[in-house]
């Protein structure tokens, strides 16, 4: 089951429609139960266990998109943001920490 959170729902609506296709597919394989790797999906331990961000590009610039992969088969997808540098803004990292603290992760 995929959960977009509200917040992150409205972030999405942001993207470009072609990042937001390919955003759908990788939800749809995680949700089939596949796991995904780099280069489409990396692990982001310092926001917490079984955290990811799905790095998305197109012409326009590259996308990210944070989850949590929950034991039950449940990902919860709580951040969505444009990357303008090479790391991970940090009000990026708390925001999805603050929101999956939010669901009691």
């Amino acid at each position: 089951m995929i959960i977009v959170l509200e917040p992150c729902r409205r972030e999405l609506q942001r993207f470009p429609v072609s990042v937001r296709a390919d955003l759908a597919d990788a939800l749809a394989r995680l949700d089939e139960g596949h796991t995904l790797s780099m280069p489409l999906s990396r692990p982001m331990p310092s926001i917490g266990s079984g955290v990811h961000e799905l790095r998305l590009q197109d012409r326009s610039g590259a996308y990210r998109t944070i989850y949590a992969l929950v034991r039950s088969g449940t990902v919860y997808v709580v951040h969505a943001f444009k990357k303008t540098t090479r790391a991970t803004a940090k009000r990026n990292i708390d925001l999805a920490a603050r929101r999956l603290k939010e669901l009691g992760r």
